[in-house]
């Protein structure tokens, strides 16, 4: 038996089908065209003989690490350096056998990738003047294997030394390429600075760079990703600038910190209690900032997580005491407490930029303090009219500060939580006692005595301040 419906609906089909078949017959060519260019072999694999090329799009590099040495000399300047080859990309790498570097026929193609994918990611200034390349003087492929660019004087040698001989069965992934480049200068005692960036080169990239002064002397930076520009030997006033702007950033970027001072504030706004807390807090966290950075807090590797976690602590103790009821005569204490633990965490930050700070560390751990105390103040100038807006308008105070400290408790506690789990993975070892051990006591005795004897002063302090409150003036900011 016949199914109507089913021969309805070819027949249907087919109709469309003559309909459209002008379109299609002019589709079909194209896709014909397409398929065989896609069947044809390109250079890759069409290419005969014992050597082929390499893929020029392979993936970016999960991790790269460059190393770098910078030294000027007489009227040169003289950078070398090295980088992991498979972080040079769109260049076709001639191989040989399962996937060995064909040395001689790379040569050729070394001082091109060297100009494109390093040289003009590199500026380097002589004071403020922009430095031209001269030339890039040396291209080399050298083994995963090689110490050369253990020093300086080495790593020049073996970069103007021969290259590798041509049948070295050397996996193009493992292979190094080694640049020597150098630029005209007016005098090798001039202020140097340079803006690396060489990000690009993998996912994540690490650079260790060596400048070596004209008197010998080594300073080396290490940094992930591109720092921006880097003042090799900086003057005391270009150091402070540097670290003024990053303690304000830091503080403007540590949504944790930031959250903190909030708390801090949201029941005192008037000037005189926020004059004692900010005071209490800035001299707390300006100590365990100067101790840490002289080498006195714990090395441990579980210290960092546990002050993240005491942090994140600080924050939900301030907005459940706000819940509660804060009081004042007992809140720069507080705030003088929790900025202990807070200074750590500034240092932290602080740690791995004190190499750009030259000779001039003391100037630059000041200048950070005051990027951080003007952080503060911009937060508090931007918060207290909100908030005294907002108290006005739209909420009643009381209900508005437990709303607001509810809020920030549910955040900070999540951030405590996942903070402590972090830090259980870490195992606790007790301390050998021995001389080690006994310096790092003298050394927190001596930071306990710094903050009893600050405590002590700003007791005083506090209290004398208390005395000349002007009369009619409550505790509470708001009330």
């Amino acid at each position: 038996m016949v199914n109507h419906r089913a021969m309805a609906w070819i027949r249907r089909r087919i109709a469309a089908f003559g309909r459209r078949w002008p379109v299609y017959r002019r589709i079909v060519p194209a896709l014909s065209v397409v398929a065989l260019w896609a069947a044809i072999p390109g250079p890759a694999t069409a290419m005969a003989g014992p050597a082929t090329l390499r893929n020029a799009a392979h993936e970016i590099p999960a991790s790269v690490t460059i190393l770098a040495f910078l030294r000027p000399e007489a009227e040169r300047l003289r950078v070398v350096m090295r980088v992991p080859l498979e972080s040079i990309r769109d260049v076709q790498f001639p191989l040989f056998g399962p996937g060995y570097l064909d040395i001689a026929a790379m040569q050729p193609l070394l001082a091109d990738a060297a100009r494109l994918w390093i040289a003009d990611y590199l500026e380097i200034f002589e004071g403020n003047e922009r430095l031209e390349i001269v030339e890039i003087a040396g291209t080399r492929i050298s083994l995963p294997s090689d110490r050369s660019f253990d020093a300086y004087d080495e790593a020049l040698a073996h970069v103007r030394g021969p290259a590798l001989p041509a049948g070295t069965e050397l996996p193009w992934q493992q292979a190094m390429l080694d640049v020597l480049l150098e630029y005209r200068i007016a005098s090798a005692a001039s202020k140097f600075s340079i803006r690396p960036a060489l990000s690009h080169l993998g996912i994540r990239t690490f650079t260790v760079l060596h400048f070596i002064e004209a008197d010998g002397t080594d300073r080396t930076f290490q940094y992930l990703g591109d720092p921006g520009l880097v003042r090799l030997d900086p003057r005391w006033y270009q150091a402070s600038v540097q670290f003024v702007k990053l303690g304000f950033s830091h503080i403007l970027d540590g949504i944790d910190h930031l959250l903190f001072v909030f708390c801090l504030v949201i029941p005192f706004r008037k000037f005189r209690p926020l004059v004692a807390i900010v005071t209490s807090f800035t001299v707390a966290h300006s100590i365990t900032l100067i101790a840490s950075a002289a080498g006195m807090a714990p090395s441990a590797l579980w210290f960092p997580p546990l002050i993240e976690t005491l942090i994140a602590l600080s924050i939900v103790y301030m907005a459940f005491e706000n819940i509660v009821g804060p009081r004042l005569e007992r809140r720069w204490l507080i705030a003088f407490a929790f900025g202990l633990v807070h200074g750590f965490g500034f240092s932290f930050v602080l740690r791995d930029s004190l190499q750009f700070a030259g000779s001039h560390v003391p100037a630059s751990l000041l200048a950070f303090n005051v990027g951080v105390e003007l952080g503060q103040i911009f937060v508090l100038i931007v918060a207290i009219p909100v908030l005294e807006w907002l108290f006005r308008r739209a909420v009643a105070e009381r209900m508005g500060t437990i709303l607001l400290s509810a809020l920030v408790a549910h955040t900070a506690w999540h951030w405590m939580l996942e903070r402590f789990a972090s830090l259980r993975e870490y195992d606790f070892q007790w301390p050998v006692l021995d001389l080690a051990f006994l310096a790092s006591v003298m050394r927190a005795l001596l930071l306990l005595l710094l903050i009893a004897g600050a405590v002590y002063l700003l007791y005083g302090w506090a209290a004398r301040f208390a005395q000349g409150k002007p009369r009619g003036e409550t505790s509470q900011a708001g009330g």
